[in-house]
Protein backbone atom coordinates (compact mmCIF):
# COMPACT_ATOMS: atom_id res chain seq x y z
CA UNK A 1 0.00 0.00 0.00
CA UNK A 2 1.45 3.37 -1.01
CA UNK A 3 1.72 6.21 1.48
CA UNK A 4 -1.29 8.11 0.08
CA UNK A 5 -3.45 5.00 0.23
CA UNK A 6 -2.40 4.33 3.83
CA UNK A 7 -3.05 7.94 4.79
CA UNK A 8 -6.54 7.79 3.32
CA UNK A 9 -7.33 4.39 4.84
CA UNK A 10 -6.16 5.48 8.29
CA UNK A 11 -7.66 8.97 8.22
CA UNK A 12 -4.32 10.69 8.63
CA UNK A 13 -1.90 12.58 6.41
CA UNK A 14 1.19 11.53 4.51
CA UNK A 15 3.14 14.07 6.59
CA UNK A 16 2.02 12.32 9.79
CA UNK A 17 3.00 8.93 8.37
CA UNK A 18 6.47 10.20 7.52
CA UNK A 19 6.75 11.69 11.01
CA UNK A 20 5.73 8.37 12.60
CA UNK A 21 8.23 6.51 10.45
CA UNK A 22 11.05 8.92 11.33
CA UNK A 23 10.12 8.66 15.02
CA UNK A 24 10.09 4.86 15.03
CA UNK A 25 6.36 4.46 15.56
CA UNK A 26 6.03 2.89 12.12
CA UNK A 27 8.75 0.59 10.86
CA UNK A 28 10.46 1.83 7.70
CA UNK A 29 8.35 0.90 4.70
CA UNK A 30 9.73 -1.22 1.90
CA UNK A 31 10.43 0.76 -1.26
CA UNK A 32 9.19 0.07 -4.74
CA UNK A 33 11.77 0.03 -7.56
CA UNK A 34 10.82 3.64 -8.25
CA UNK A 35 11.43 4.61 -4.60
CA UNK A 36 7.86 4.92 -3.34
CA UNK A 37 7.04 3.72 0.15
CA UNK A 38 5.14 0.43 0.12
CA UNK A 39 3.45 -0.34 3.45
CA UNK A 40 2.16 -3.73 4.54
CA UNK A 41 -1.41 -4.17 5.81
CA UNK A 42 0.06 -4.38 9.35
CA UNK A 43 0.77 -0.65 9.17
CA UNK A 44 -2.96 0.10 9.25
CA UNK A 45 -3.43 -1.92 12.46
CA UNK A 46 -0.42 -0.17 13.98
CA UNK A 47 -1.84 3.25 13.11
CA UNK A 48 -5.13 2.24 14.71
CA UNK A 49 -3.23 1.33 17.88
CA UNK A 50 -1.40 4.68 17.84
CA UNK A 51 -4.72 6.52 17.50
CA UNK A 52 -6.28 4.54 20.38
CA UNK A 53 -3.24 5.23 22.55
CA UNK A 54 -3.49 8.94 21.87
CA UNK A 55 -7.23 8.85 22.61
CA UNK A 56 -6.36 7.35 26.01
CA UNK A 57 -4.06 10.32 26.61
CA UNK A 58 -0.75 8.55 26.10
CA UNK A 59 2.13 10.45 24.57
CA UNK A 60 3.78 9.33 21.36
CA UNK A 61 6.88 8.45 23.41
CA UNK A 62 4.80 6.16 25.63
CA UNK A 63 3.12 4.60 22.60
CA UNK A 64 6.54 4.02 21.06
CA UNK A 65 7.66 2.24 24.27
CA UNK A 66 4.66 -0.07 24.02
CA UNK A 67 5.30 -0.78 20.35
CA UNK A 68 8.98 -1.46 21.04
CA UNK A 69 8.06 -3.99 23.72
CA UNK A 70 5.58 -5.68 21.36
CA UNK A 71 8.09 -5.67 18.51
CA UNK A 72 10.58 -7.47 20.75
CA UNK A 73 8.07 -10.33 21.02
CA UNK A 74 6.90 -9.56 24.56
CA UNK A 75 3.27 -8.74 25.37
CA UNK A 76 3.25 -5.16 26.71
CA UNK A 77 0.16 -5.61 28.91
CA UNK A 78 1.92 -4.96 32.23
CA UNK A 79 3.59 -1.84 30.88
CA UNK A 80 0.29 -0.60 29.44
CA UNK A 81 -1.40 -1.18 32.79
CA UNK A 82 1.28 0.87 34.55
CA UNK A 83 0.97 3.70 32.01
CA UNK A 84 -2.82 3.76 32.32
CA UNK A 85 -2.58 3.85 36.13
CA UNK A 86 -0.16 6.78 35.86
CA UNK A 87 -2.51 8.53 33.42
CA UNK A 88 -5.45 8.05 35.80
CA UNK A 89 -3.46 9.54 38.66
CA UNK A 90 -2.54 12.52 36.48
CA UNK A 91 -6.18 13.01 35.48
CA UNK A 92 -7.34 12.83 39.10
CA UNK A 93 -4.80 15.53 39.98
CA UNK A 94 -5.91 17.71 37.06
CA UNK A 95 -9.57 17.28 38.00
CA UNK A 96 -8.86 18.28 41.61
CA UNK A 97 -6.96 21.35 40.40
CA UNK A 98 -9.81 22.27 38.05
CA UNK A 99 -12.39 21.93 40.84
CA UNK A 100 -10.26 24.19 43.03
CA UNK A 101 -9.90 26.70 40.18
CA UNK A 102 -13.64 26.61 39.57
CA UNK A 103 -14.34 27.31 43.23
CA UNK A 104 -11.91 30.23 43.17
CA UNK A 105 -13.49 31.66 40.02
CA UNK A 106 -16.99 31.25 41.42
CA UNK A 107 -15.97 33.19 44.54
CA UNK A 108 -14.34 35.93 42.47
CA UNK A 109 -17.41 36.16 40.24
CA UNK A 110 -19.66 36.39 43.30
CA UNK A 111 -17.59 39.29 44.61
CA UNK A 112 -17.49 40.98 41.19
CA UNK A 113 -21.28 40.84 40.68
CA UNK A 114 -21.78 43.80 42.97
CA UNK A 115 -18.97 45.79 41.44
CA UNK A 116 -18.69 49.42 42.40
CA UNK A 117 -16.33 50.87 39.77
CA UNK A 118 -16.29 54.28 41.47
CA UNK A 119 -14.73 52.78 44.58
CA UNK A 120 -11.86 51.02 42.77
CA UNK A 121 -8.46 52.31 43.89
CA UNK A 122 -6.60 54.10 41.09
CA UNK A 123 -3.45 52.07 41.73
CA UNK A 124 -5.22 48.76 40.90
CA UNK A 125 -6.36 47.48 37.52
CA UNK A 126 -9.24 45.59 39.11
CA UNK A 127 -9.63 44.52 42.72
CA UNK A 128 -11.42 41.31 41.75
CA UNK A 129 -8.29 39.79 40.27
Amino acid sequence: MRIGELAEASGTTTKTLRFYEEGGLLPPADRTPSGYRDYTPDALARLDFIRRGQAAGLTLAQIKQILTIRDSGTPPCGHVSDLLAERLTDLDTQIAQLVELRDTLAQLRKEARNAEPDSCPADQVCRYL
